[in-house]
């Protein structure tokens, strides 16, 4: 049998074999009682909900790749690829065209699957749990924007990567690298204008209580804010978030509606003052530079499989692509993917500590701070007790009680010290 199909295969069933271990794991790690942390905060029926919503969810997370897997190999095995990139060169167009029209068929079959998942997602678990706010129409209207943007702007990459493929030679994935990495700088700028409003509707933060302490303690810090926005959130889940976006005079703040109405302004100048800390102690651009160097791997490793012999005998190709060693090379890509994942995630656990301690230390309210991330926690119905292999693998955060005992601790060291 062809050694690429062969690890295609073993990457295939080895990736859903240890999401079902991990899952497993992290399912018998719960603990019926309620951490003393959270003590009047949940009650216990909330606290069992929130239980049995990590269940379902996990259980139903399960399902679909036990779906998912399966289908992807028989796809393979079947000559899949192979009759799309017959169908795209029936067209008789040329290389790019050719090109764009498999990764539309492709892409279209992967969201013919994966739809009635999401459906089943959003308008039954997250609605039985009380979190969906999103209507038919609204859920109907997300995709094709996705599809619009991806066609749009996914269709300018993919023809620029397979140009430079094709027509550049040995340094075709220097160029490729450059111009995706002036994409994702771009974007950043771009996205918070132009793209994130085709979802939701930003609001400037009105005048009042709320406004004037986000004002001052940024002018406290010396941080020149750009503006101050409330988002919609409420209108696909009642979940909470704020983030901050952009840089230069399109940076803002943003807070998700469904947060400003469940917390103080102690709690919500605490959140902001976390997401500044992440501005300050440069988290965004360190995760930025990282993304680049990370896409410039790919994109060497990515040069030495382009039109593979071998690696197309896999898939039973009739014809050798660029195009299709983009898609045949991802499945490759998967291991390198999980080991950098695993490694961004531990980065993205110790930039929250620090972004913590930052919000705390510059606001000077500790319980405030411990009380959002209680709230938060709550809102979400997030596991309280995760299994440190899920943590490890899989968590761009903290688990919420080690943040709070961190918190709890650096604070008591910076009393201490003065």
């Amino acid at each position: 049998m062809n050694l690429f199909l062969i690890i295609i295969l073993a990457v295939l069933i080895g990736d859903y074999l240890l999401r079902l271990i991990v899952e497993t794991l992290n399912i018998r790690h719960l603990r019926t009682d309620l951490p003393e942390e959270f003590a009047g905060y949940y009650d216990k029926e909330t606290y069992k909900k929130s239980q049995e919503y990590l269940k379902e969810r996990t259980r139903f997370n399960l399902l679909e790749g036990a779906v998912l897997t399966p289908l992807t190999i028989a796809f393979i095995l079947a000559g899949g690829f192979n009759w799309v990139d017959h169908l795209a060169r029936g067209f008789h167009m040329g290389s790019i065209p050719t090109g764009l029209i498999f990764a539309a068929v492709l892409l279209l079959l992967s969201q013919m699957v994966s739809i009635p998942f999401s459906v089943y997602d959003t308008f039954v678990i997250e609605e039985k749990y009380g979190f969906n706010k999103t209507t038919p129409k609204t859920f109907v209207l997300d995709i094709l924007k996705v599809w619009l943007l991806a066609a749009v702007i996914g269709g300018i990459l993919f023809s620029a990567v397979l140009w430079f493929f094709e027509e550049a030679g040995p340094w075709a994935w220097f160029w490729c690298w450059m111009v995706v990495t002036l994409f994702q700088i771009g974007i950043l700028f771009v996205a918070p204008v132009a793209i994130m409003p085709i979802f939701n509707k930003f609001v400037p933060l009105p005048e009042g209580e709320l406004r004037a302490a986000i004002e001052a303690y940024a002018r406290g810090q010396g941080f020149k804010l750009r503006g101050i926005f409330t988002m919609d959130g409420s209108k696909r889940s009642t979940k909470s978030n704020a983030f901050f976006t952009g840089f230069g005079r399109f940076k803002r703040i943003v807070l998700f509606d469904t947060l400003i109405q469940k917390h103080t302004v102690d709690e919500l100048v605490s959140v902001l003052a976390h997401e500044m800390g992440h501005y300050r102690k440069k988290h965004i651009l360190k995760s930025m530079l990282i993304s680049i160097l990370t896409s410039g791997l790919l994109f060497f490793i990515l040069s030495l499989f382009i039109n593979n012999p071998e690696l197309f005998a896999a898939f039973g190709m009739d014809h050798v692509s660029v195009y299709a060693s983009l898609f045949f090379f991802g499945f490759l890509y998967a291991p390198i993917e999980v080991l950098l994942s695993v490694f961004g995630n531990g980065l993205s656990r110790r930039h929250e500590y620090e972004a913590d301690a930052f919000a705390v230390d510059t606001y000077g309210k500790p319980r405030a701070m411990v009380s959002a991330l209680k709230k938060l926690s709550i809102d979400t119905l997030s596991n309280l007790t995760p299994h440190p292999l899920k943590v490890f693998l899989s968590y761009s955060h903290p688990p919420v009680l080690d943040r709070i005992r961190a918190i709890r601790e650096g604070w008591s060291l910076r009393c201490a010290g003065s």
